[in-house]
Protein backbone atom coordinates (compact mmCIF):
# COMPACT_ATOMS: atom_id res chain seq x y z
CA UNK A 1 0.00 0.00 0.00
CA UNK A 2 1.27 3.43 -0.88
CA UNK A 3 -0.58 5.30 1.89
CA UNK A 4 -0.84 3.58 5.26
CA UNK A 5 -3.24 5.58 7.37
CA UNK A 6 -5.80 5.88 10.11
CA UNK A 7 -8.79 8.14 10.74
CA UNK A 8 -8.24 10.87 13.33
CA UNK A 9 -11.34 12.33 14.96
CA UNK A 10 -11.47 16.09 15.58
CA UNK A 11 -15.10 15.92 16.72
CA UNK A 12 -18.37 15.15 14.95
CA UNK A 13 -20.88 18.02 15.00
CA UNK A 14 -24.60 17.35 15.24
CA UNK A 15 -27.20 19.93 16.30
CA UNK A 16 -24.32 22.30 17.11
CA UNK A 17 -22.97 19.82 19.68
CA UNK A 18 -19.43 18.53 19.23
CA UNK A 19 -18.75 14.90 20.20
CA UNK A 20 -15.24 15.95 21.27
CA UNK A 21 -15.91 18.43 24.03
CA UNK A 22 -12.31 19.52 24.58
CA UNK A 23 -9.87 20.05 21.72
CA UNK A 24 -6.33 20.23 23.08
CA UNK A 25 -3.78 21.35 20.45
CA UNK A 26 -0.84 19.84 22.32
CA UNK A 27 -2.63 16.50 22.63
CA UNK A 28 -3.39 16.60 18.88
CA UNK A 29 0.27 17.14 18.02
CA UNK A 30 1.39 14.36 20.33
CA UNK A 31 -1.19 11.86 19.06
CA UNK A 32 -0.31 12.57 15.45
CA UNK A 33 3.33 11.95 16.32
CA UNK A 34 2.30 8.60 17.83
CA UNK A 35 0.38 7.83 14.64
CA UNK A 36 3.50 8.50 12.56
CA UNK A 37 6.18 6.98 14.77
CA UNK A 38 4.47 4.13 16.63
CA UNK A 39 1.76 3.08 14.16
CA UNK A 40 4.12 3.63 11.19
CA UNK A 41 1.49 5.59 9.27
CA UNK A 42 2.53 7.88 6.45
CA UNK A 43 -0.98 9.31 5.98
CA UNK A 44 -3.91 10.38 8.15
CA UNK A 45 -7.61 10.81 7.44
CA UNK A 46 -8.50 13.94 9.45
CA UNK A 47 -12.28 13.88 10.00
CA UNK A 48 -14.77 16.11 11.78
CA UNK A 49 -17.38 18.81 11.53
CA UNK A 50 -15.51 21.90 12.76
CA UNK A 51 -13.48 23.54 9.96
CA UNK A 52 -11.05 25.26 12.33
CA UNK A 53 -10.25 22.03 14.15
CA UNK A 54 -9.83 20.20 10.85
CA UNK A 55 -7.41 22.83 9.60
CA UNK A 56 -5.36 22.79 12.80
CA UNK A 57 -5.03 18.99 12.87
CA UNK A 58 -4.28 18.88 9.15
CA UNK A 59 -1.47 21.43 9.54
CA UNK A 60 -0.06 19.54 12.52
CA UNK A 61 -0.09 16.32 10.50
CA UNK A 62 1.53 17.98 7.50
CA UNK A 63 4.27 19.42 9.75
CA UNK A 64 5.07 15.81 10.67
CA UNK A 65 5.40 14.85 7.01
CA UNK A 66 2.11 12.93 6.87
CA UNK A 67 -0.07 12.92 3.78
CA UNK A 68 -3.33 14.56 4.82
CA UNK A 69 -6.76 13.45 3.67
CA UNK A 70 -8.75 16.54 4.67
CA UNK A 71 -12.24 15.24 5.38
CA UNK A 72 -15.18 17.37 6.55
CA UNK A 73 -17.89 15.06 7.89
CA UNK A 74 -21.37 16.62 7.67
CA UNK A 75 -24.10 15.18 9.89
CA UNK A 76 -27.85 15.81 9.55
CA UNK A 77 -27.25 18.83 7.31
CA UNK A 78 -29.24 20.02 4.28
CA UNK A 79 -27.56 19.98 0.87
CA UNK A 80 -26.99 23.75 1.07
CA UNK A 81 -25.37 23.38 4.48
CA UNK A 82 -23.24 20.47 3.24
CA UNK A 83 -21.99 22.53 0.31
CA UNK A 84 -21.15 25.51 2.54
CA UNK A 85 -19.09 23.27 4.85
CA UNK A 86 -17.29 21.57 1.96
CA UNK A 87 -16.35 24.86 0.29
CA UNK A 88 -15.11 26.42 3.53
CA UNK A 89 -12.92 23.37 4.11
CA UNK A 90 -11.75 23.28 0.48
CA UNK A 91 -10.33 26.78 0.88
CA UNK A 92 -8.57 25.77 4.10
CA UNK A 93 -7.18 22.62 2.49
CA UNK A 94 -5.86 24.64 -0.45
CA UNK A 95 -4.02 27.03 1.86
CA UNK A 96 -2.30 24.01 3.39
CA UNK A 97 -1.57 22.38 0.02
CA UNK A 98 -0.04 25.63 -1.22
CA UNK A 99 2.65 25.34 1.47
CA UNK A 100 3.89 22.14 -0.17
CA UNK A 101 1.94 19.65 1.96
CA UNK A 102 0.53 16.47 0.41
CA UNK A 103 -3.25 16.97 0.69
CA UNK A 104 -6.20 15.03 -0.68
CA UNK A 105 -9.62 16.62 -0.22
CA UNK A 106 -12.46 14.27 0.74
CA UNK A 107 -15.74 15.80 -0.45
CA UNK A 108 -17.92 14.16 2.17
CA UNK A 109 -18.45 10.75 3.74
CA UNK A 110 -21.59 8.61 3.31
CA UNK A 111 -23.61 11.74 2.53
CA UNK A 112 -26.77 9.92 1.49
CA UNK A 113 -27.28 8.26 4.88
CA UNK A 114 -25.66 10.80 7.17
CA UNK A 115 -27.46 13.90 5.86
CA UNK A 116 -30.80 15.25 4.66
CA UNK A 117 -31.91 15.48 1.07
CA UNK A 118 -30.94 12.03 -0.26
CA UNK A 119 -33.08 9.59 1.74
CA UNK A 120 -36.28 10.82 3.40
CA UNK A 121 -35.92 11.65 7.09
CA UNK A 122 -34.55 14.51 9.15
CA UNK A 123 -32.49 12.28 11.44
CA UNK A 124 -29.99 9.51 10.71
CA UNK A 125 -32.13 7.00 12.57
CA UNK A 126 -35.19 7.85 10.45
CA UNK A 127 -33.25 7.54 7.21
CA UNK A 128 -31.82 4.17 8.20
CA UNK A 129 -35.31 2.92 9.08
CA UNK A 130 -36.63 4.03 5.69
CA UNK A 131 -33.65 2.44 3.96
CA UNK A 132 -34.11 -0.89 5.68
CA UNK A 133 -37.88 -0.91 5.10
CA UNK A 134 -37.60 -0.50 1.32
CA UNK A 135 -33.92 -0.84 0.34
CA UNK A 136 -34.27 -1.09 -3.44
CA UNK A 137 -36.38 2.06 -3.78
CA UNK A 138 -34.46 4.07 -1.19
CA UNK A 139 -31.08 3.17 -2.67
CA UNK A 140 -32.26 4.17 -6.13
CA UNK A 141 -33.52 7.52 -4.77
CA UNK A 142 -30.23 8.12 -2.96
CA UNK A 143 -28.16 7.35 -6.06
CA UNK A 144 -30.25 9.71 -8.17
CA UNK A 145 -30.17 12.60 -5.69
CA UNK A 146 -26.48 12.18 -4.86
CA UNK A 147 -25.76 11.94 -8.58
CA UNK A 148 -27.26 15.40 -9.02
CA UNK A 149 -25.47 16.89 -5.99
CA UNK A 150 -21.91 15.70 -6.45
CA UNK A 151 -21.07 17.13 -9.90
CA UNK A 152 -22.07 20.64 -8.82
CA UNK A 153 -20.29 20.32 -5.47
CA UNK A 154 -17.09 18.91 -6.97
CA UNK A 155 -16.92 21.61 -9.64
CA UNK A 156 -17.17 24.28 -6.94
CA UNK A 157 -14.61 22.48 -4.77
CA UNK A 158 -12.11 22.27 -7.63
CA UNK A 159 -12.41 26.04 -8.15
CA UNK A 160 -11.07 26.43 -4.61
CA UNK A 161 -8.85 23.38 -4.12
CA UNK A 162 -6.32 22.45 -6.80
CA UNK A 163 -5.10 19.10 -5.53
CA UNK A 164 -6.60 15.62 -5.71
CA UNK A 165 -10.24 15.16 -4.72
CA UNK A 166 -12.22 12.09 -3.69
CA UNK A 167 -15.42 11.09 -1.90
CA UNK A 168 -15.80 8.36 0.75
CA UNK A 169 -18.73 6.34 -0.58
CA UNK A 170 -20.96 3.56 0.60
CA UNK A 171 -20.89 1.05 -2.28
CA UNK A 172 -24.64 1.31 -2.98
CA UNK A 173 -24.36 5.07 -3.65
CA UNK A 174 -23.18 4.35 -7.21
CA UNK A 175 -20.81 7.32 -7.44
CA UNK A 176 -19.55 8.53 -10.82
CA UNK A 177 -15.83 8.08 -10.24
CA UNK A 178 -14.95 10.12 -13.32
CA UNK A 179 -15.46 13.13 -11.04
CA UNK A 180 -12.64 12.07 -8.72
CA UNK A 181 -8.95 11.19 -8.57
CA UNK A 182 -9.38 8.18 -6.25
CA UNK A 183 -12.08 5.54 -5.94
CA UNK A 184 -12.68 5.70 -2.20
CA UNK A 185 -15.06 3.28 -0.51
CA UNK A 186 -16.14 2.40 2.99
CA UNK A 187 -15.51 -1.35 2.86
CA UNK A 188 -16.46 -3.19 6.02
CA UNK A 189 -16.43 -6.98 6.11
CA UNK A 190 -19.26 -8.79 7.86
CA UNK A 191 -19.92 -12.52 8.16
CA UNK A 192 -22.45 -12.34 5.31
CA UNK A 193 -19.86 -11.21 2.75
CA UNK A 194 -16.68 -12.72 4.23
CA UNK A 195 -16.35 -15.47 1.64
CA UNK A 196 -16.60 -12.97 -1.24
CA UNK A 197 -14.77 -10.04 0.30
CA UNK A 198 -11.25 -10.67 -1.04
CA UNK A 199 -12.48 -11.19 -4.60
CA UNK A 200 -14.60 -8.05 -4.45
CA UNK A 201 -11.60 -5.98 -3.37
CA UNK A 202 -9.52 -7.42 -6.22
CA UNK A 203 -12.28 -6.49 -8.63
CA UNK A 204 -12.26 -2.89 -7.46
CA UNK A 205 -8.51 -2.60 -7.82
CA UNK A 206 -8.72 -3.82 -11.39
CA UNK A 207 -10.31 -0.49 -12.34
CA UNK A 208 -8.22 2.32 -13.82
CA UNK A 209 -8.05 4.66 -10.81
CA UNK A 210 -6.23 4.06 -7.51
CA UNK A 211 -8.47 2.64 -4.78
CA UNK A 212 -8.58 3.91 -1.21
CA UNK A 213 -10.46 2.21 1.62
CA UNK A 214 -11.82 4.18 4.56
CA UNK A 215 -14.27 3.41 7.32
CA UNK A 216 -13.20 -0.17 7.99
CA UNK A 217 -13.06 -1.35 11.57
CA UNK A 218 -15.10 -3.02 14.25
CA UNK A 219 -16.05 -2.57 17.87
CA UNK A 220 -14.39 -4.34 20.78
CA UNK A 221 -17.00 -6.90 21.90
CA UNK A 222 -16.97 -10.61 21.11
CA UNK A 223 -18.76 -11.21 17.82
CA UNK A 224 -18.56 -7.58 16.65
CA UNK A 225 -16.60 -8.48 13.52
CA UNK A 226 -19.46 -10.64 12.26
CA UNK A 227 -21.77 -7.61 12.18
CA UNK A 228 -19.05 -5.00 11.67
CA UNK A 229 -21.10 -2.39 9.78
CA UNK A 230 -23.50 -2.42 12.74
CA UNK A 231 -21.10 -3.28 15.54
CA UNK A 232 -21.59 0.11 17.23
CA UNK A 233 -25.36 -0.36 17.42
CA UNK A 234 -25.27 -1.62 21.01
CA UNK A 235 -25.52 1.84 22.60
CA UNK A 236 -28.51 3.47 24.30
CA UNK A 237 -28.63 7.22 23.71
CA UNK A 238 -30.19 10.13 25.58
CA UNK A 239 -33.27 11.01 23.52
CA UNK A 240 -32.95 14.73 24.26
CA UNK A 241 -29.21 15.26 23.72
CA UNK A 242 -28.16 12.28 21.62
CA UNK A 243 -25.35 11.54 24.06
CA UNK A 244 -24.37 7.87 24.55
CA UNK A 245 -25.58 6.63 27.95
CA UNK A 246 -24.90 2.90 28.30
CA UNK A 247 -24.78 -0.37 26.39
CA UNK A 248 -28.07 -2.10 25.66
CA UNK A 249 -26.89 -5.34 27.28
CA UNK A 250 -23.89 -7.21 28.62
CA UNK A 251 -21.06 -7.88 26.18
CA UNK A 252 -17.69 -9.59 26.53
CA UNK A 253 -14.56 -7.58 25.77
CA UNK A 254 -12.60 -9.06 22.87
CA UNK A 255 -9.58 -6.93 22.02
CA UNK A 256 -7.92 -9.91 20.34
CA UNK A 257 -10.90 -10.27 18.02
CA UNK A 258 -10.80 -6.61 17.03
CA UNK A 259 -7.05 -6.87 16.42
CA UNK A 260 -7.41 -9.99 14.27
CA UNK A 261 -10.19 -8.38 12.22
CA UNK A 262 -8.07 -5.32 11.37
CA UNK A 263 -4.98 -7.39 10.66
CA UNK A 264 -6.90 -9.65 8.29
CA UNK A 265 -8.45 -6.74 6.38
CA UNK A 266 -5.13 -4.93 6.05
CA UNK A 267 -3.59 -8.12 4.63
CA UNK A 268 -6.44 -8.41 2.12
CA UNK A 269 -6.15 -4.79 1.02
CA UNK A 270 -2.37 -4.96 0.73
CA UNK A 271 -2.32 -8.20 -1.24
CA UNK A 272 -5.06 -6.95 -3.57
CA UNK A 273 -3.12 -3.81 -4.46
CA UNK A 274 -5.22 -1.16 -2.71
CA UNK A 275 -3.45 2.20 -2.93
CA UNK A 276 -4.45 3.73 0.43
CA UNK A 277 -6.00 2.40 3.64
CA UNK A 278 -7.35 4.32 6.61
CA UNK A 279 -8.28 2.26 9.65
CA UNK A 280 -11.39 3.54 11.42
CA UNK A 281 -10.21 4.91 13.82
CA UNK A 282 -7.68 6.10 16.40
CA UNK A 283 -9.93 7.11 19.32
CA UNK A 284 -13.50 8.08 20.21
CA UNK A 285 -13.51 10.22 23.33
CA UNK A 286 -17.26 10.00 23.86
CA UNK A 287 -17.06 6.20 24.28
CA UNK A 288 -14.79 5.84 27.34
CA UNK A 289 -13.49 2.65 28.93
CA UNK A 290 -15.09 2.10 32.36
CA UNK A 291 -13.91 -1.28 33.64
CA UNK A 292 -15.40 -0.88 37.12
CA UNK A 293 -19.06 -0.95 38.06
CA UNK A 294 -21.95 -1.86 35.77
CA UNK A 295 -20.58 -3.62 32.64
CA UNK A 296 -23.11 -1.69 30.56
CA UNK A 297 -21.25 1.52 31.40
CA UNK A 298 -18.11 0.40 29.56
CA UNK A 299 -18.87 2.28 26.34
CA UNK A 300 -15.48 1.41 24.87
CA UNK A 301 -16.87 -2.02 24.00
CA UNK A 302 -18.89 -0.24 21.30
CA UNK A 303 -15.91 1.76 20.06
CA UNK A 304 -13.88 0.87 16.94
CA UNK A 305 -11.03 2.96 18.34
CA UNK A 306 -7.67 1.20 18.55
CA UNK A 307 -7.02 2.94 21.87
CA UNK A 308 -9.37 2.95 24.86
CA UNK A 309 -10.13 6.36 26.32
CA UNK A 310 -9.85 6.38 30.12
CA UNK A 311 -10.73 8.64 33.03
CA UNK A 312 -7.42 10.19 33.99
CA UNK A 313 -4.15 9.67 32.18
CA UNK A 314 -2.06 6.80 30.96
CA UNK A 315 1.37 5.87 32.29
CA UNK A 316 4.45 4.43 30.63
CA UNK A 317 5.17 5.32 27.01
CA UNK A 318 1.99 7.38 26.71
CA UNK A 319 2.09 9.08 30.09
CA UNK A 320 -0.15 12.11 30.24
CA UNK A 321 -2.45 11.00 27.43
CA UNK A 322 -6.06 10.02 28.31
CA UNK A 323 -5.97 6.60 26.68
CA UNK A 324 -4.27 3.22 26.63
CA UNK A 325 -3.52 1.09 23.53
CA UNK A 326 -5.74 -1.86 22.75
CA UNK A 327 -4.45 -5.04 21.13
CA UNK A 328 -5.54 -3.54 17.79
CA UNK A 329 -2.93 -0.80 18.20
CA UNK A 330 -0.12 -3.35 18.00
CA UNK A 331 -1.84 -5.23 15.16
CA UNK A 332 -2.06 -2.12 12.99
CA UNK A 333 1.51 -1.14 13.85
CA UNK A 334 2.77 -4.59 12.87
CA UNK A 335 0.98 -4.48 9.51
CA UNK A 336 2.15 -0.97 8.70
CA UNK A 337 5.71 -1.48 9.93
CA UNK A 338 6.65 -3.62 6.93
CA UNK A 339 5.73 -0.85 4.55
CA UNK A 340 7.50 1.73 6.66
CA UNK A 341 10.75 -0.23 6.45
CA UNK A 342 10.72 -0.02 2.66
CA UNK A 343 9.89 3.66 2.37
CA UNK A 344 11.94 6.64 3.61
CA UNK A 345 10.07 8.89 6.01
CA UNK A 346 9.21 12.38 4.88
CA UNK A 347 9.56 15.34 7.22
Amino acid sequence: MRARGIAYDTGFVRDDRNSLEHFDPERVRRELTVIRDDLHCNAVHVVGGDPQRLEFAARAAADLGLEVWFSPYPLDLTTDEILALLLDCAERAERLRATGAEVVFVAGVELSVMNRGFIDGDRIEQRLNHLMADPARRMAEARSRLGRFLPTAVAAIRERFHGKVTYAAIPFEGVDWDLFDFVTLELIRSAEVADQFRDRVRGLVAASKPVAVTGFGTATWRGAGDVAPRSMEIIEYDEATGEPLRLNGRYQRDEAGQAAYLSELLEIFDSAGVDSTFVHLFALDNLPHRPDGDPRDDLDLASPGIVKVIDGHSSGAYAGLPWEPKAAFAAVADRYRVGALTEPRRG
